[in-house]
């Protein structure tokens, strides 16, 4: 018998091109795709509507040397402006299916790492579960709230994970809930993240409730919800509020190009609308200088960082 030869595309770029389980953009912009509305371009983003296709264009990019960032909702995410070369991978939220398991102790709940956080808080309610009050309003995806251990001073995403599905050259599958601390989980190398199953309780339905109007209520009157914006900028040191030190070197309000410390929290960072990434990276790095000069303490950044800066 004759073996039937495999032909391989010669490129990452040209299998994207005819690949039918894939959106595909050259050169696509990714400020409209980020909350704070800043930066460059995507030299290649995907959007795979299969897993196949999304384990294929690893192994394709892997073998090219080609760099692979992922990018959420952008919810907690700077991208540089000089663009992102290599591969950018947006996943779809019907790419990887939701599941939903119950009984009469709570509910385990499957979600793709593109749907949105909010998803898992209406899940939660939907069934009359407790447990994740604490991400209700937060921005973002599933996918991004695993990676940052997503969540506020009530909670952190990683308390309520029970298994995580990545995806990786060989293939797709699931791993227990890895290595995480505060604002961080340890990813696999070579990883993308495409689902994560929620463990939920049961519990008191009306007191979750009032605990996230609560919240909701606290975050629209401290937060720049209305202003382009990614977020809180710097975890908060063992201690210290992050906010309150930069307010104390005087820079709440501070404006460089068109990206602005909110004068309603200094933790947060917006576009007052024509901001670049090089401004919001020099307001950032003028906090961090300011706070460690003047009270000792070093701020870290929160935000995740992609592409090419200047």
């Amino acid at each position: 018998m004759n073996a039937v030869a495999v032909i391989r595309p010669r490129s990452l770029a040209e299998w994207l091109e005819r690949e039918v389980g894939a959106e595909v953009k050259r050169d696509e912009p990714l400020a409209p795709w980020c909350t704070v509305r800043v930066g460059g371009s995507a030299a290649l983003l995907l959007r795979p509507r299969t897993p196949q296709t999304l384990v294929t264009a690893l192994g394709l990019a892997r073998d090219e040397g080609a760099p692979v960032s992922i990018l959420g909702l952008g919810a907690n995410t700077l991208v540089g402006d000089l663009g992102v070369p290599g591969l950018t991978v947006k996943l779809p939220a019907s790419t990887f299916g939701e599941e939903v398991a119950l009984d009469e102790a709570g509910g385990t709940f499957t979600l793709s790492a593109g749907a949105s956080i909010a998803r898992l808080v209406t899940l939660m309610k939907q069934y009359q579960l407790v447990g994740a009050e604490f991400l209700a309003g937060v921005p973002g995806t599933i996918g991004g709230a695993v990676t940052m251990n997503a969540g506020t001073k009530h909670g952190e995403a990683m308390s309520r994970v029970v298994a995580v599905e990545v995806a990786t050259v060989d293939g797709v599958g699931w791993i227990a809930p890895p290595p995480h601390r505060y604002r961080h989980t340890e990813v696999p190398p070579g990883a993308v993240i495409t689902r994560a199953k929620f463990r939920l309780p049961t519990g008191d339905v009306e007191a979750s409730q009032a605990a996230m109007d609560a919240d909701l209520g606290y975050r629209k009157r401290t937060q720049p919800l209305s202003q382009p914006n990614f977020g809180s900028v710097f975890t908060n040191p063992p201690g210290h509020a992050a906010g309150a030190l930069i307010e104390r070197t005087g820079l709440k309000g501070h404006t460089i190009g068109g990206a602005q410390i909110s004068t309603l929290h200094a933790n947060w960072i917006v576009n007052l609308g024509a901001a670049t990434a090089f401004d919001v990276t020099s307001l950032m790095a003028l906090a961090q200088q300011r706070v460690r000069e003047q009270l000792g303490v070093e701020l870290t950044p929160e935000v995740k960082r992609i592409g090419v800066f200047r």
